[in-house]
């Protein structure tokens, strides 16, 4: 019996030269995201560093095109209620203010527009900003040539000075050097130091509003009820909680008591939204897909909600479950707290439970895709460094370059031998 020859046209060789060459592609990409390395060398920039990689790795990877501003460390001391006195959260959305989706090099600012130029933030992406207010507006002093980043909310405090390039990987990454830390509108560093507390105990809350005692249980044995609590002095939170009759009713797979702690942590952040919506709120919502807690502990674009109207009340889908809010428990600014039919359940952990199906209602809306902003034009005469800018050449350009080149050359040799 007679077997087929081999494709002649198949050959290891070609293999080899067809792998170098995806690494090759590959390359660029992989180095333009570790943005924590990057900053490492600079120990100026240590503390800014830190809390990057405590609170904003997940989304920082996902990215392939931006702009940091980093504030060193002599300047962040200024601003140390930063640390102290936000959440984990409101500090995550005061450092996404700082990620520009937008790779600028140093010649671009140089070229900004007298009238200025808006650039969207990674906090922007959230939903959780007023209007345009997760953007920052970018100017330029042409007598000084001074580039000035500030929020474009009308009277906005909060405004900070580009001291530097510290770091470029071309189209891809750039990181600068600011004079100060940017603060969103609505957030204010300075009230959170002299205000006192809130003092809304959540649990107690649930309790005296009647049959919330199995949530209110299980917020206050998670160990998650003070991070709830702690954000009611940032954005403001809105919390989704189930009645008892919704954990009576859960399939008899679903033992939400037998999961890993950490799992039952994001669960219950699956029913918090970071920011305060009363149900008029809620009722005419923009955007529908609305990312919770979980959002910020896991990543951008998984543990989302879908929140809609449907026949005279707010509906809330995970995509295996459909809820609706059946009564208002608390509704004190900046915290809201609703009672809802069901268990929310997230397909992320839940999706492939062959007894939770999902339920009849309006479809899921798909959240919006955020158009990239076009990439300034390099043409025309490049001009001089404004005075005040210190220009740290980067390395890794150059090291992507040869790279690249010696790949190149292999894949080359390597197919002319063929």
């Amino acid at each position: 019996m007679a077997f087929p020859s081999p494709n002649p046209h198949f050959t290891p060789t070609r293999l080899l030269y067809l792998l170098l060459l995806l690494l090759l592609l590959l390359l660029p990409s992989s180095l333009s995201v570790n943005i924590t390395t990057l900053l490492s060398p600079f120990p100026d920039l240590s503390d800014f560093t830190s809390l990057l990689s405590s609170s904003l790795s997940s989304d920082l990877s996902l990215r392939s095109s931006l702009t940091l501003l980093a504030v060193p460390n002599s300047f962040l001391a200024s601003t140390s209620g930063l640390t102290r006195h936000l959440s984990p959260s409101s500090r995550a959305d005061v450092l996404r203010y700082h990620v520009l989706l937008e790779y600028l090099s140093l010649s671009d600012l140089a070229r900004i527009p007298p009238y200025g130029k808006l650039v969207t933030t990674l906090y922007q992406t959230t939903g959780r900003a007023t209007n345009d207010f997760g953007s920052v507006n970018l100017t330029r002093d042409p007598a000084t040539g001074i580039v000035s980043v500030r929020s474009p909310a009308p009277y906005s405090p909060s405004n900070a000075t580009v001291l530097g390039l510290i770091k470029t990987l071309p189209y891809n990454v750039s990181i600068f050097s600011v004079n100060s830390l940017l603060v969103p509108s609505g957030f204010d560093l300075m009230a959170s130091e002299t205000r006192p507390p809130l003092g809304l105990n959540i649990t107690k809350a649930l309790i005296d509003g009647h049959n919330f005692n199995v949530a209110a249980s299980m917020l206050a044995g998670s160990g998650v009820i003070e991070e709830f609590e702690a954000d009611e002095g940032g954005a403001g939170i809105t919390l989704f909680v189930p009645t008892d009759t919704a954990f009576s009713d859960l399939p008899a797979n679903v033992r939400l008591q037998s999961l890993a702690a950490d799992k039952k942590s994001v669960v219950l952040k699956f029913h918090v939204l970071h920011s305060y919506y009363p149900l008029g709120s809620l009722e005419s919502i923009v955007n529908p897909v609305q990312p919770t807690l979980a959002t910020e502990q896991v990543g951008a674009g998984s543990y989302t909600l879908n929140i809609s109207r449907n026949n005279g009340s707010v509906s809330i889908n995970t995509g295996i479950v459909q809820a609706k809010v059946t009564q208002t428990v608390i509704d004190q600014k900046p915290v809201a707290i609703f009672g809802v039919s069901k268990v929310l359940l997230p397909k992320e952990i839940f999706g492939s439970s062959p007894e939770v199906t999902p339920m009849p209602g309006p479809p899921i809306s798909e959240p919006p895709e955020s158009a990239p902003s076009p990439d300034s034009s390099m043409s025309g005469q490049e001009l001089s460094s404004p005075p005040g800018f210190k220009e740290i050449k980067s390395e890794a350009a150059g090291i992507t370059a040869l790279w690249s080149l010696g790949v190149a050359s292999c894949c080359i040799g390597l197919y002319l031998m063929v």
